[in-house]
């Protein structure tokens, strides 16, 4: 396959700052660590990834906080940024977190199980900085919603690094 130009960015600028990533996904159900991994030598960068689909194993890999998740569902802003942050401690080793995570929650479609539009997408990115998410609305169906989410977080990223 070929590489995406923001992979390729992305695991260029991790290089330059000798940081490592983490990724926690759902509506992109792997989409997004497959990018990174298209690029040739994402290894030395990519720690893992946490494809957490079901709501439950938000919470119970990543961390999300249970009583958010009861109270807004899956696709949510501050859920997007525990997410990341969670991946983060789970794609560690020896004690340290990796340096970067990002992660997508959203709605691909075709329809939407909570009344949020379809397209609506939340992505986390979370470093020794702080965190932060990228909120979106995204057009086109279910393929176009989740590809662009995955050029959308690797976008936020390069922003992060």
């Amino acid at each position: 396959m070929t590489a995406l130009p923001e992979a390729v960015e992305l695991l260029h600028r991790l290089g330059m700052r000798g940081w490592t990533i983490g990724v926690a996904e759902s509506l992109t159900g792997g989409l997004l660590a497959a990018s990174l991994v298209d690029v040739p030598g994402a290894s030395a960068h990519l720690r893992g990834a946490v494809v957490a689909y079901a709501t439950d194993l938000k919470h119970a890999i990543l961390g999300v906080d249970a009583a958010l998740l009861a109270r807004h569902g899956p696709v949510h802003p501050e859920v997007a940024r525990q997410m990341a942050e969670g991946v983060r401690t789970i794609t560690g080793h020896d004690g340290v977190r990796a340096d970067m995570g990002v992660s997508t929650t959203g709605i691909a479609g075709p329809e939407s199980p909570d009344g949020q539009p379809v397209g609506t997408v939340h992505i986390g990115v979370s470093t020794p900085a702080g965190a932060r998410v990228v909120s979106l609305v995204l057009d086109g169906d279910r393929d176009a919603v989740r590809r662009e989410a995955v050029r959308q977080a690797l976008i936020a990223a390069i922003d992060g690094v």
